[in-house]
């Protein structure tokens, strides 16, 4: 009881961490399925932003997606989509990054974004075309 006492503000560091770190698998159920992607890109014309880094994009992206790295998003998302109402769909490997990319990017003001659940993964394990660079 006494370490717990001592160590109060460590112990809620890592509590806060570890509840950090569950937040995108816990919230894995609130992106979209490929299905559901391949719809909005067929019926919507959505634009689908890769936010792995260039590495990561050149060994294997879906079709007609645009690489930007997370780390540059919050500087470049307004060059790539022109309109904040324009209906957006980010795409990492496993989709924790695409999350948080989706995330920002509402932040930013557009309207329209969503995230691939289970990212470039879910994607092939679904036989859904990809290419590379």
């Amino acid at each position: 009881m006494k370490f717990l006492l001592d160590n109060w503000m460590l112990i809620t560091v890592a509590l806060a961490s570890g509840v950090a770190l569950l937040f995108p698998v816990l919230n894995k159920g609130s992106g979209l399925s490929p299905q559901d992607m391949v719809q909005l890109m067929n019926r919507e014309k959505a634009i689908v932003i890769d936010v792995c880094e260039p590495d990561e994009f050149a060994r294997g992206h879906v079709i007609g997606a645009k690489n930007l790295p997370l780390g540059q998003l919050e500087d470049k998302l307004a060059q790539v989509v022109k309109s904040k109402s324009a209906p957006v769909v980010m795409v990492c490997q496993v989709g924790a990054r695409s999350a948080r990319a989706a995330a920002t990017a509402r932040k930013l003001g557009f309207e329209n974004v969503q995230s691939l659940a289970g990212g470039l993964n879910a994607w092939q394990a679904a036989s859904m075309p990809v290419e590379k660079a």
